[in-house]
Formats: structure tokens, C-alpha cells, sequence
């Protein structure tokens, strides 16, 4: 293999490479939106989202502008507000605590599990009052949460679940009769974002929500289009979330690649943990039997307190890393008074103290990875 040449630092992800390698097909996609001049819900709009909902095997895709505007929206449909409270994982991007407390309802954060990194069904029924209305299963870095042991819970009680899938697009579970269905179609809702670093990403902002229920199918269309039936007629009280076309057209082709993109970093992944695995300050990300992997992050924990230390000298050797996340969500200053805290979330703390996310994406060649990973040898030599 020949080796890596340092002419500009490895990123946690490469848009500019992967856009030249569909530069074609993306420039050509785009350029018929402007000759068109259907800039808001032209027909690759209706077309993405047709493609996404076969994907996803789900009857419902409603587009929006981006992922938190999903969550909120989901929430609005499932008439959650002031009084109500909704169960969220305490180790989180702040998205889905947003959105609960932008409706008027109130977070409640329950600890996660330290392998998966997901939220921990076992602590679920401990979290809840007579207040409760949704749980929030944030499908973590590339792969779902246990989401039959959150049905069996929200079943019991008759709670909503909404799906966070905007790392875990294309990831499947597996329930215990074998049978299997694509993350963010398991619950009530299921929310995306399109962001430009996630799996299915456009060169902005979008975002999408999946449902097989007829109903909040219609109530999401009428919330996220001003609430209108029809051209100035208003049945509800909505807003404005549009995915616009031109990024309809990105996603399209895009579409055609997101299988072959989420291969390419399970490769990766089966590189990293092959040569990680003898590291004793590593612990690498679990793999869950129940759930396929689509690794939006490779996300190590590094122990005995050296995970600052190490992302410090790969960024002193032109390797870029990531935190996530760097502080709990009911530790940040806007919600300090808003988060009911349920239990003691130790596993997020010591999570935030020790993740660190590892460059990984479908633009990566082997011999970058080897110099990340034979940069990670030397540190601990």
C-alpha cells in the first residue's frame, strides 16, 4: 500500500471530493431546476420524496427545511404542548430538547447505555408521570436504539414514539421474530435531516418525516405548509418548512449512492476496530446484533483521562477529530431550568469525558486511514 502524503489535513468528512465524483450527475440534476424555475415544490420535491418513502418501505415522507423543524413538527402533530412532558436521552446533540421545550412541553433525560451510546429502555418507566406523553429514541452516530423493548414500554402506557434517525438513515432493526424494518418507520414518527455531513445529505438544509399513520400524515402536510387545505385556506395553525427544490435535486441523486456510501464506512469500521482492538485505553463502538450499522461516526471512548491528550496530537498531525459530546444536554445553560433530570446520568457524563469521533466517510482511502491509524499507535507507544 503506498503511503499517505500529508498535503492538507484528513477531515471528519470530505464534501468536496465527493461532490467532484458526482459532479455530473449533480450539476446536470441542479441545472434543470433553473431552467425550470420551480424553485419551491417543483417536481424533484414530489420525486425525492416518492424514492425515499419506497426506500424506507413507508407509505408517508413529508419533506420540511431541516431536522429540528421535523422533531418540532412530529411533536405539533402528535398534539404535545404546554403541561406535557417527553422523554428524551440525556447524551444528545440539544435538537430533540428543543423541540420538546419550542412546543412548550418539558424534557425529561434519562441516561443512556454506554456501549450503544442510545437510550436505555430500562430506565424509561422510572422517568415517567402521570404527565408523559412521547419518548423521544435518538438512533445515535449509525445505529438504533433497542426499539422493541421502547415499544413494549410505550405500548404499556400509551405513549408516542418519535424516531431522531437523522444519523442513522439506511440502518436497519431487527426484531426478535426476525423480521426487520428501516430505522425511523418502527414508532408514531420518524424524523431526518439532510444536513450536508449526514448519511443522506443535500448542500444546505432539509429535513423529512416518515409515518404510516393516514392521519398525522395530514396533520404534518398541513403543519409544515402554513397549515393551508388548499391555496389561502387555513385549517390550522402551521408553519413554513419547505425542502427546497434545488436540494430535492441533490438528494435525488444522491439516493442512488446511499447504500454504497454506508458500505464503504462499515469498511472503514471493520478496519479501525481490527486495528484498534489491542489499544487497552480504547474502548471501541459496539455493535449491536439487533441493528445494522451505518457509522455516521466512529465514535472510540478513550479512558485513564488521555482523550484530550490524543485528539490534540491527530490534530497536530493534520488528523482531524470530533467531540460529541463535549457537555450533557440538562448541563447547558438554556435548559438548566427546563430538564426534569430522572436519576443520575452517569454513563453520559463519563461519555462526554471520553468520546472521541475518528475521521470516517465514503470519500476516505485506505492509506489516509492507515495514517490515522498508525498516528493512534504512536501516541500510545
Amino acid at each position: 500500500m503506498k503511503q499517505y502524503r500529508r498535503n492538507r489535513p484528513i477531515r471528519m468528512a470530505d464534501l468536496s471530493s465527493q461532490y467532484l465524483r458526482l459532479k455530473e450527475e449533480i450539476d446536470a440534476s441542479v441545472q434543470n431546476v433553473f431552467e425550470s424555475a420551480a424553485f419551491i415544490n417543483g417536481a424533484p420535491v414530489k420525486i425525492f420524496c416518492d424514492r425515499l418513502a419506497s426506500y424506507m418501505n413507508v407509505p408517508h415522507v413529508i419533506p420540511c427545511a431541516n431536522g429540528t423543524d421535523a422533531l418540532r413538527l412530529a411533536l405539533l402533530a402528535l398534539d404535545i404542548g404546554y403541561g406535557d412532558e417527553v422523554i428524551a436521552p440525556a447524551f444528545t446533540y440539544i435538537a430533540p430538547l428543543e423541540a420538546i421545550a419550542s412546543v412548550g412541553a418539558s424534557p425529561v433525560v434519562v441516561d443512556v447505555d454506554p456501549e450503544t451510546f442510545n437510550i436505555n429502555p430500562e430506565l424509561l418507566e422510572e422517568a415517567m408521570s402521570v404527565h408523559t406523553k412521547a419518548i423521544i429514541a435518538v438512533h445515535l452516530f449509525g445505529q438504533s436504539c433497542d426499539m422493541e423493548a421502547i415499544q413494549k414500554i410505550a405500548g404499556k402506557y400509551g405513549l408516542a414514539i418519535i424516531e431522531d434517525n437523522a444519523q442513522s438513515l439506511g440502518a436497519s432493526y431487527t426484531f426478535s421474530d426476525n423480521h426487520s424494518k428501516k430505522t425511523g418507520t418502527t414508532g408514531h414518527i420518524g424524523t431526518t435531516s439532510f444536513f450536508p455531513t449526514k448519511p443522506l445529505a443535500c448542500y444546505g438544509d432539509g429535513g423529512a418525516l416518515f409515518t404510516s399513520d393516514n392521519h398525522l400524515a395530514e396533520q404534518l402536510r398541513l403543519l409544515a405548509n402554513h397549515g393551508q387545505t388548499e391555496k389561502y385556506r387555513h385549517k390550522i395553525i402551521g408553519c413554513n418548512s419547505r425542502l427546497d427544490t434545488v436540494q430535492a435535486a441533490i438528494l435525488n441523486v444522491k439516493m442512488d449512492y446511499l447504500d454504497t456510501f454506508a458500505a464503504r464506512r462499515r469498511q472503514l469500521a471493520s478496519r479501525y476496530d481490527g486495528a484498534l482492538k489491542s489499544c487497552t485505553d480504547i474502548l471501541l463502538p459496539a455493535k449491536c446484533e439487533y441493528t445494522t450499522h451505518v457509522y455516521h461516526q466512529y465514535t472510540i471512548r478513550v479512558q485513564n483521562g488521555k482523550r484530550d491528550a490524543l485528539k490534540a496530537y491527530l490534530t497536530e498531525k493534520d488528523i482531524l477529530t470530533m467531540i460529541y459530546y463535549p457537555l450533557p444536554v440538562y448541563e447547558q445553560e438554556a435548559y438548566r431550568q427546563v430538564v426534569r433530570l430522572s436519576g443520575e446520568p452517569d454513563e453520559s457524563k463519563r461519555l462526554c469525558n471520553e468520546v472521541l469521533s475518528l475521521p470516517i466517510h465514503s470519500e476516505m482511502t485506505d492509506e489516509m486511514q492507515t495514517y490515522i491509524i498508525d498516528t493512534i499507535g504512536r501516541f500510545f507507544q
